[in-house]
């Protein structure tokens, strides 16, 4: 692997505080040293480092996003791994965690050493987060142990949420004797059978059945006192794709009480709202859904105050035939991985002001703490050589049709990104050229 030297950019490393003109070595797929500009000249000859001129652009940690769908096994002609994983270093990031709502459903050893696999053509780095329940069903445990020693950094039954007090005390517990954090689709769907869009007045209109946000709030506080309840200290609960201000609320609350809560928002519930409906477009149907404009304030300054704790995309591809139906037909769910860096910037960074070490540790340093990937999310010497190369004044326009991805379902195709990827590096690999 040839060494890389990245020359006179501004590094940004949240996890050691570094905001400064600095040249970068990449060796061995690690980061080998940092120093003053000009200063690596020498030892990047030695090597005969390949060299990349960063003058005027970031220098950050690869992004790492904890919530994607690659939809294999089983659904290869929605996304397969090498595609899903080739739109993910377009978008600069540099390590995935792959819900297990596959076909198979990932509950085993086998299929998660299986999605690992370098015949898969993974172009970066992916990490199998596995079901929580057999098949999952909700009902008996898979082999957590079993399923960590394999690769699964998490346990969900994402989609499926853990309705059962009894067997999400068994997860809880079980989980956090493993060291792995429980994820939770937080949607009682004993309140949301038949539903497609927000519960409200457009709904409403519309004639279409609504979620309301009870549906998500309840379960969160459902799980955080299940959580209050427990003796074990190392459990973890991961609250995913979080859209209300009720449920925000009460992840707070659990944080002041001392309980070990994490959540994460999407960027399409920071930036729409569920008027992206209106004319039944199932390019804005998803679940949870688009919420209100009140719902979108909320997870906006929850993002700025810091009680989220990273920014997680939901990449969940889906065919065209699929999305082209009617509205309560259609699939829930849009692609994300190309356009996250871009209306994060945009909007966070271009709207309200949030620094750009803000924006890397929402998108990469903190979600790599939250399922403690470990070298992962930072430039500090030894980590791994995951690097993203960005442009942040740059203004560039997002083509579906151009998606690395297989799938086109998204709301932002024609819309204006901040921040351009120049360049996504893996583990030393040059994955992504802009």
């Amino acid at each position: 692997m040839k060494a890389i030297l990245i020359r006179g950019g501004r590094v940004i490393d949240p996890a050691s505080g570094l905001d400064a003109d600095r040249d970068l070595l990449l060796k061995d797929g690690r980061v080998s040293a940092i120093e003053a500009p000009g200063k690596l000249n020498g030892a990047a000859k030695q090597e005969a480092a390949e060299v990349i001129d960063a003058k005027g652009l970031v220098v950050a940690p690869g992004l790492v996003d904890i919530h994607v769908h690659l939809r294999e096994p089983g659904q290869g002609y929605k996304e397969t791994i090498a595609s899903g994983t080739a739109a993910a270093a377009a978008g600069g990031f540099t390590a995935v965690c792959a819900m297990p709502n596959t076909i198979p459903v990932n509950d085993s050893p086998e299929t998660t050493r299986w999605m690992q696999s370098p015949e898969r053509g993974a172009q970066i780095r992916v990490f199998p987060i596995a079901a929580a329940t057999r098949g999952s069903m909700g009902e008996a445990l898979t082999e957590y142990g079993a399923l960590k020693a394999a690769g699964a950094v998490g346990v969900t039954d994402d989609g499926k949420p853990i309705l059962g007090d009894s067997i999400m005390r068994q997860t809880l517990a079980a989980a956090a004797r493993a060291g792995l954090p429980v994820i939770q689709h937080a949607e009682d769907t004993r309140m949301t059978g038949g539903c497609s869009m927000n519960a409200g007045a457009l709904a409403f209109r519309l004639g279409l059945r609504g979620m309301p946000v009870e549906a998500e709030s309840n379960l969160v506080e459902r799980d955080i006192r299940l959580l209050s309840e427990m003796k074990n200290g190392r459990a973890h609960l991961h609250v995913a794709h979080l859209s209300t201000a009720k449920a925000l609320e009460a992840v707070k609350s659990a944080r002041r009480n001392g309980l070990h809560v994490t959540c994460e928002v999407a960027p399409h519930h920071f930036v729409l709202n569920e008027e992206a409906v209106a004319d039944y477009n199932t390019h804005a149907k998803m679940n949870p859904p688009l919420r209100s404009e009140a719902d979108r304030q909320a997870m906006l300054d929850g993002i700025i105050e810091g009680a989220v704790d990273s920014i997680a995309t939901d990449h969940a591809p889906h065919a065209a035939h699929e999305k082209e139906q009617e509205f309560e037909r259609s699939p829930n769910g849009i692609t994300g991985l190309e356009t996250a860096l871009g209306l994060t910037m945009a909007v966070l960074h271009g709207k309200h002001k949030l620094p750009l070490s803000r924006i890397i540790s929402l998108l990469s340093t903190q979600p790599a703490s939250v399922l403690n990937l470990k070298g992962r999310g930072s430039l500090a010497v030894g980590s791994f050589a995951d690097v993203v190369i960005f442009d942040p004044k740059k203004q560039w326009t997002f083509q579906a049709s151009a998606s690395k991805s297989k799938s086109r379902n998204t709301p932002f195709d024609g819309w204006t990104m901040l921040g351009a990827v120049i360049a996504t590096i893996s583990e030393g690999r040059i994955v992504y050229r802009g």
